[in-house]
């Protein structure tokens, strides 16, 4: 049985508080990286219908920065199924209040693992159904992504 993209997007939005802002005046970092790996944890449960444990995160890429008010939203969507893991991509915005449009200020791809109650990793019962060219090409990166994971851990990286 296979799942859709859009069966396990999450959409979080945030407008900036003092309490997010680091002592350059901008959006701390890891307070960002948290917000992201909740996100594509969201996701990655949606999908498996089960507890999942984050294992890698790669490209994690800060683009621009944001401010106190700043609206932003982060988007979290799966990208690829294997057999006891999932890739999630996770883009971060900020929203222009007047207007809507959003600004790209992150990205990155969290590997998630579908865990037991043990925290042992666990078959992920649902495949993922590709109904895209955009959701074709995720997934094709998503398998070369792997192999690059695959031998950086091989070299010791």
């Amino acid at each position: 049985m296979n799942k859709s993209v859009s069966d396990s997007i999450t959409e979080w939005t945030r407008c900036l508080q003092y309490s997010d802002i680091n002592g350059a005046n901008r959006l701390f970092g890891g307070k960002l990286m948290a917000w992201m790996d909740e996100a594509a944890a969201i996701t990655a449960q949606r999908h498996c219908g089960n507890y999942v444990t984050t294992a890698c995160v790669d490209n994690l890429q800060f683009k621009s920065g944001a401010y106190l008010a700043d609206i932003v939203v982060i988007i979290a969507k799966i990208t690829y199924v294997g057999n006891t893991s999932m890739e999630i991509r996770v883009d971060v915005y900020v929203e222009d209040v007047t207007n809507g449009e959003r600004r790209q200020i992150n990205r990155a791809y969290f590997t998630e693992v579908c865990v037991d109650k043990e925290g042992n990793p666990t078959q992920i019962q649902y495949g993922l159904e590709i109904n895209s060219e955009s959701e074709k090409a995720e997934w094709e990166s998503a398998l070369k992504r792997r192999e690059l994971r695959k031998h950086r851990r091989a070299e010791g990286f």
